[in-house]
């Protein structure tokens, strides 16, 4: 039975679907924390993929559909105890159009030198180790074998970098690989490739490792980085097979969804992401696409139930349920299966 410690997850990660006017300062609450990575997106046009965070701080924007480097513009202006404001910027806040954000608490801050090979950087750090989630802003020192601190107590899961002033990839640790010579890219579709960037080094409880790759370690160059690891009842990271099949397949989270992004690594396909705001009620068919800009698409080839301790496919698409195919997936919590205080999920 999965136990958990966080009795409400809405306390670490919510959705919140907002309306843009167009004007600036368009504060959105009701979020549920003071969020330090915010991920937007227009629902109903094609305006890019926006994340922000409280390291690089407001105005700053990365777009995880391109390799970009970072911008600044009037998009998210301020983080609010309990949400966050919006300026004019479209991509934020077009006027008559629908938004939805995905929203994560650290919290604690830092900073420190880095570790390993070659010349120690200066970093800086915000962390939930609740949560099991930090965000570090690095620098690069161009030598093998550079290790980053990311203060999350245990290995994380998944590994999310980018480098903030370079046109350089999305680079993603996925999670359950077997070797550290791999990566995917979030702004595109491929299939998971061979690469050392991780150093061909597993994370450790305290760092994680880097070699001389410029997308994660160019010398002097800034790098964000977003870790995860897992927590029971609150978050999975994790693989799965495909079946083919419109009754399955099911995977355990231990959990009632809130979110989860599913991609394909065998082979090409979209990033896929899904969340139980834009869909309230089983079966859900609405996704978005991390890599792509493109507005909601509603399908019954996404066909998914988020159920009190996992989610299940009815779908047979090729981009998330092929027969044998071979899939990552990184899943929230709405609440837990199981928490503490003896609360049990119910099904929706």
């Amino acid at each position: 039975m999965a136990y958990s410690s966080i009795t409400k997850p809405s306390d670490f990660f919510s959705t919140k679907l907002y309306a843009g006017n167009g004007s600036a300062g368009n504060a959105i609450t009701g979020v549920g924390h003071q969020p330090d990575l915010v991920w937007l997106k227009q629902r109903t046009g094609t305006e890019y993929h926006n994340l922000y965070d409280a390291l690089r701080g407001v105005t700053k924007r990365l777009v995880s559909n391109l390799n970009t480097a970072e911008v600044t513009l009037s998009g998210l202006t301020a983080f609010g105890t309990d949400g966050f404001t919006v300026g004019a910027a479209d991509t934020a806040n077009q006027n008559s159009n629908n938004f939805v954000s995905w929203n994560w608490k650290a919290g604690t801050t830092g900073s420190g030198t880095t570790t390993g090979s070659g010349t120690g950087k200066a970093y800086s750090y915000s962390v939930s180790t609740t949560a099991g989630f930090s965000i570090v802003k690095y620098i690069g020192n161009g030598t093998a074998g550079h290790t980053i601190p990311h203060h999350l107590g245990v290995a994380p899961k998944m590994i999310i970098v980018k480098s903030i002033a370079a046109v350089q990839s999305w680079i993603v640790l996925p999670p359950t690989i077997t070797g550290y010579d791999k990566d995917m890219k979030l702004e595109d579709n491929t299939a998971l490739g061979n690469s050392d960037v991780w150093n061909n080094t597993a994370p450790s409880s305290t760092v994680f490792s880097v070699g001389t790759n410029t997308n994660m370690n160019d010398n002097n160059a800034t790098f964000i980085s977003y870790s995860f690891a897992e927590k029971q009842g609150y978050s999975k990271f994790g693989t799965y097979i495909g079946n083919g099949n419109a009754d399955g397949r099911f995977v355990y989270t231990g959990f009632k969804p809130a979110f989860i992004i599913v991609k394909r690594t065998d082979n090409s396909g979209d990033w896929q992401l899904m969340d139980n705001k834009r869909d309230s009620i089983n079966v859900m068919d609405t996704n978005l696409f991390p890599n792509s800009a493109d507005a909601d698409t509603a399908s019954n080839t996404y066909d998914t139930d988020f159920i009190s301790n996992g989610f299940k496919f009815r779908g047979t698409s090729g981009a998330r349920n092929g027969s044998g195919m071979s899939y990552i997936y990184m899943a929230f919590a709405e609440e837990p299966l199981v928490a503490s205080n003896y609360n049990v999920a119910t099904a929706r």
